[in-house]
């Protein structure tokens, strides 16, 4: 009884311990333990986890990107602990599992102190690539791979290179890493170093690494500098592959260094002869020299003088006569001309050219041409208020003013008879050649009848001339003059002395009356005639002749006497 009692308290005390050591080892699950290889069969590894247990570990856990080597019997590891045991007894452990929480703490250390980590891009996957950072998987996008767009990832992979954190969740095991931005960091080192070293005016060596449609960029030994297209030669560059071609060494000069943004500006020129030395003297003023058109553009053409020399024709010093047309009309690319120096402006750099004096003036050799009065032909080009535009030799207009077109009738009445494209016949009035002026006169092909009649000394105030109706108006009549080409209005209270007598409708068109100038100016080219005036003068006459004879005579005998002996000598 004494012995049953005595060995109850020892299976008590070792159930107690056996509870304790399994107490322990449940409390390991979930965590990295040690452990011992004791034996590898195949390809597994078996692990003494001293814990009256022992696990099986594949043998490629233990390898992986980056991390190659053999593992032996004897070798103290690192696992993760799943479960005490499974069905077969055994501990179920992962050495990736345990790599993978070594990895996550240390990881979140790097991250949140910003530190690099190195990793082994090992797989592409959609987007991007897998990288593997010593047991923990993160995800490169595509866009963090470098600096530029790279086609072939082969080379970059299997191998280990640093890596940038980006972003880290570890409830959803989500890693994102940049290599982008690792080697901006490290290219911003070493640009700023270099940078440093240069400076303005200093001439260096260089290799054209790229060409673009405004430059070259040249590598000045792990960093670019921009020579641009304008700083490439004295003389105008189309493109910078007629200057540079890649990979060629040249000799460049630093223009501008902004240590700010470490960008360089380079040039070629600079290291030449400035060819805008002495400028002046070697163009002067309204010298002629031979050029070549290098440009063209709706202001104006460029021509290249010499090479890094060119000067500007501008629109309006392309031509006499062309005034509203495009540059390209004139001149064309690669064209030889003959120009005159307008303008040095060496400050500026700017030289004004002119084509069209090289050229004669087309109105100095119209006036050597066609003298005032002399007689021209040309079509009608256009119409206007002010009268007709008549083409003219030598491509130059000249114009009929309306008060020009006819002696007798209104310009705006008589320029209703012309239309564009006419042939016309003029004389030369004027020609005024600083503005290019030209001044026409139809009517005076047929010579001026107002200076002929006061030529022939027949037409003068006072005299009595024979006219014929032209037309009856309300107002009065229209007459023309005989033996001139002069017409005249007479308005109702001239057409006689009588008011009664004062109607238009006693007149017909073609009738022939006699009537008495009252008014003859040269100048003005006015001519006025009356019937009153003559009836008042004939019946002054008259009175002048029988009043002295017919002393007490009544002034209707002294008309009535007239009348009969004027009948009298008729007869």
């Amino acid at each position: 009884m004494s012995s049953m009692q005595s060995a109850s308290p020892l299976r008590e005390d070792f159930a107690a311990l056996l509870e304790e050591s399994f107490g322990r080892s449940e409390a390991l699950e979930g965590t990295v333990i040690k452990g011992r290889v004791v034996a590898i069969e195949k390809d597994m590894a078996v692990i003494d986890l001293g814990l009256k247990t022992e696990g099986r570990v594949a043998l490629r856990e233990f390898t992986g990107p980056g991390r190659e080597g053999t593992l032996n019997v004897g070798d103290e590891v690192e696992v993760y602990l799943d479960r005490i045991e499974n069905a077969l007894g055994e501990a179920v452990i992962s050495r990736d599992k345990a790599r993978r929480e070594e990895s996550w703490v240390k990881l979140e250390v790097a991250y949140d102190k910003g530190e690099k980590v190195n990793g082994v891009i090992f797989n592409q996957v959609k987007g991007g690539y897998t990288v593997d950072l010593d047991g923990a998987v993160a995800f490169l996008p595509r866009s963090q791979v470098d600096i530029r767009p790279i086609r072939d990832v082969g080379p970059l992979m299997n191998i280990s290179q640093p890596f940038q954190i980006l972003k880290m969740d570890r409830r959803r095991g989500n890693i994102v890493v940049s290599r982008r931005t690792v080697l901006e960091e490290t290219r911003a080192e070493a640009r700023s170093e270099l940078v440093a070293n240069l400076e303005e005016g200093q001439t260096v060596d260089g290799v054209v690494k790229n060409i673009t449609e405004y430059g070259a960029f040249v590598d000045l030994g792990g960093i670019d500098g921009l020579l641009h297209v304008t700083d490439m030669a004295w003389r105008r560059v189309n493109h910078p592959s007629e200057v540079v071609n890649i990979g060629q060494q040249l000799k460049v000069k630093i223009i501008k260094i902004n240590h700010d943004t470490h960008r360089i500006s380079l040039g070629i020129k600079q290291l030449l002869a400035d060819p805008w030395e002495g400028i002046e003297a070697k163009y002067p003023m309204n010298a002629r020299f031979k050029g070549r058109v290098t440009n063209i553009t709706d202001y104006g053409a460029f021509v290249e003088l010499e090479p890094g020399i060119e000067g500007l024709i501008h629109v309006s010093e392309m031509s006499w006569t062309k005034k509203n047309v495009h540059p390209g009309k004139i001149v064309s690319t690669s064209q030889e001309v003959e120009v005159q120096i307008l303008e040095v402006d060496s400050v500026k750099r700017r030289i004004s050219l002119g084509l069209k004096q090289t050229l004669q003036n087309p109105w100095e050799a119209f006036a050597q041409k066609h003298p005032v009065g002399s007689i021209v032909e040309g079509e009608v080009k256009n119409k206007t208020e002010f009268g007709l535009f008549i083409g003219l030799d030598g491509d130059v207009d000249g114009m009929v003013h309306l008060s020009d077109l006819d002696w007798n009738r209104p310009g705006e009445q008589v320029i209703d008879e012309f239309k564009k494209g006419d042939m016309v016949k003029a004389q030369v009035l004027d020609v005024d050649v600083e503005k290019e002026r030209i001044s026409l006169g139809v009517k005076q092909l047929g010579g001026d009848p107002f200076a002929d009649a006061a030529a022939a000394g027949e037409l003068k105030k006072g005299a009595v001339v024979t006219c014929e109706v032209t037309e009856v108006k309300e107002g009065g009549i229209e007459v023309k003059i005989a033996g001139t080409d002069l017409t005249t209005f007479i308005k109702r209270s001239e057409l006689a002395r009588d008011r009664s007598e004062q109607r238009p409708e006693r007149f017909a068109a073609g009738e022939k009356l006699d009537a008495r100038i009252t008014q003859f100016d040269k100048k003005t080219r006015k001519v006025q005639a009356s019937i009153k005036a003559l009836e008042v003068a004939e019946e002054k006459e008259a009175i002048a002749q029988y009043g002295s004879a017919d002393a007490g005579a009544s002034l209707g005998d002294i008309l009535g006497a007239a009348l009969k002996r004027a009948k009298k000598d008729d007869e």
